[in-house]
């Protein structure tokens, strides 16, 4: 089975985030693809993180009956920040069997040497690096500069020495930012199309909880 992976702190989560999960899935003919909020993001601030079980229930909301699309709570049950590293080890042992797809955009994808033995996720999943056009060559000049061995097969595609693959896949994005939901939703803007219906409602129905987190509303 393969498997894509897309992780985040869905801080909340968005139409863009569920939009790539589809486009990855559908381009690389991916079985599944499994959204993995992290329960403590280790390079964000926490003051304005909404608790771990709220933010998996917009997930779930979120992607309910989209073909392909699930999520996973697995860094909900593990203690201390939610490191990538290890989150692939655990799949790894919990499903031996699937192949996995680790997928990110490529600004993350170009900052990986700044995370937890972030160098050494391409020994533990395969790759899917979301680009825009302008991004393409730098995410070919990290490989090179950072993975020498690395093998370039053409159609942006490059097999790193472990045998993994990294797909760098050019899809639409939409240009939506966590950040700024929460400042639109702050001041009781309508959040129509930039998250899905149902993440709206739980918006709204929590506001009490949410406002102790994002602040009071305007």
């Amino acid at each position: 089975m393969k498997i894509g992976l897309l992780g985040g702190s869905f801080n909340p989560i968005h139409t863009g985030h569920v939009r790539m999960a589809i486009e990855v899935r559908e381009r690389l003919e991916l079985d599944r693809v499994e959204l993995i909020p992290a329960k403590q993001p280790p390079h964000k601030s926490a003051q304005d993180i909404l608790p771990f079980d709220l933010r998996m229930s917009m997930v779930e909301v979120a992607i309910a009956g989209i073909p392909g699309l699930g999520v996973n709570p697995i860094e909900g049950e593990r203690p201390g920040p939610s490191f990538t590293c290890d989150t692939l080890t655990c799949y790894r042992t919990e499903k031996p069997q699937a192949e996995l797809f680790f997928i990110m955009g490529a600004g993350t994808f170009l900052e990986l040497e700044n995370w937890q033995r972030g160098m050494e996720i391409p020994d533990l999943a395969n790759l899917a690096v979301v680009t825009r056009w302008t991004a393409a060559e730098r995410v070919a000049g990290f490989i090179r500069d950072h993975w020498p061995q690395a093998e370039e097969l053409g159609g942006d595609q490059w097999r790193f020495p472990s045998g993994r693959m990294l797909y760098r896949l050019d899809i639409p994005r939409l240009d939506i930012k966590a950040g700024e939901i929460r400042y639109r939703w702050k001041e009781r803007r309508d959040l129509t199309l930039l998250v899905p219906d149902a993440v709206r409602a739980v918006l709204d129905e929590r506001e009490t909880e949410i406002v102790q987190y994002w602040g009071e509303r305007i």
